[in-house]
């Protein structure tokens, strides 16, 4: 299985790629250790000339060092759950000082697009999830792995939080509703959301994560005004008359939170995961996708930055 990553570094000689079977979890943490410890950590995997299938890749990144430009995207971790994502992302532009930030909406995809490639086809069914009962043990969660539906002002339905955006089922997604569960309302966080508005024939949606050609999906509701509020959820709040209202994220609490799982991603060395397999297993064969090891003063360096932007971000004296 794996969590598969790409990584594209590029530069005034063009650009290289690499790749990881399992770097995908944990990599906006990485990315907060900024470029000067991040940038030899991504150079130091496997590089790769064939692409990964888009819908299979859950992370990845592109920086460019001569545009200052990075460019990123996860399907977890604290940059993609509402109750993190700005957080993550306010110490991810204090750890790369004078770099742009952007996040790719649209994953792989756009990773292509901006080095000119051609986009995969885009698949011709969506599979969003399934509908979710009001007592589903996944409410338990205080960040339930959801994707908010709201028709209207009137009915509010929730869905599982895997597979395509509803977004993509284009007006299907209201026959599969028909009947369904009526939550009246969802007060709780949610990774994904849209409403449907079927009067005036408009859709409005967001996502915190990422899924290829996201930005694409006006094809599926012909006739119909598409809006994209990318991850700006209080949008949704607002055409929903409220039926969508999760709570507030606390701001000083997120970066104190997101700060202290970056210091632990980067707490010291690392070992080199493929070398230690190796010589445990000599006769086993061992694929090349593992991160590479980092160095204690590689670590300690990332763990300075960390502590850096959190303290630019909080209005703290380094030493607070």
């Amino acid at each position: 299985m794996g969590n598969r990553a790409v990584f594209v570094l590029s530069g005034p000689g063009g650009h290289t790629r690499h790749r990881s079977s399992y770097g995908a979890v944990g990599l906006d943490l990485d990315l907060l250790a900024g470029p000067q410890a991040v940038l030899p950590f991504l150079r130091g995997h496997v590089r790769e000339d064939d692409w990964y299938p888009d819908d299979m890749v859950e992370a990845g990144v592109l920086a460019d060092q001569t545009r200052r430009l990075l460019l990123f995207f996860a399907w977890e971790g604290p940059v993609a759950s509402l109750r993190t994502r700005a957080a993550t992302l306010e110490l991810l532009r204090h750890a790369w000082p004078g770099w742009e930030v952007r996040w790719l909406y649209d994953g792989q995809t756009g990773l292509r697009a901006h080095l000119g490639l051609d986009p995969e086809e885009i698949p011709a069914a969506a599979c969003p999830g399934p509908v979710l009962e009001p007592d589903d043990e996944e409410f338990d969660d205080p960040d339930p792995m959801v994707a908010v539906v709201t028709v209207g002002r009137e009915r509010c339905h929730v869905l599982a939080g895997i597979g395509d955006h509803p977004v993509e089922e284009g007006p299907a997604l209201l026959d599969r509703l028909r009947g369904a569960a009526d939550h009246g309302s969802h007060r709780l966080r949610a990774d994904a959301g849209i409403h449907v508005d079927p009067e005036r024939r408009r859709v409005g949606w967001w996502l915190n994560t990422a899924r290829s050609h996201a930005r694409t999906p006006t094809a599926r509701w012909p006739g119909w005004t598409v809006e994209f509020w990318e991850d700006r959820w209080a949008e949704h709040v607002r055409a929903s008359g409220g039926r969508f209202a999760p709570p507030a994220p606390d701001r000083a609490a997120a970066l104190a939170e997101v700060r202290d799982h970056a210091l632990e991603r980067w707490a010291g060395p690392r070992g080199d995961t493929r070398a230690r397999i190796v010589a445990a297993h000599p006769h086993w064969v061992v694929g090349q996708g593992f991160s590479p090891g980092v160095a204690a003063a590689e670590a300690a360096v990332a763990r300075s930055v960390i502590e850096a932007a959190h303290a630019a971000a909080a209005g703290l004296r380094p030493s607070e």
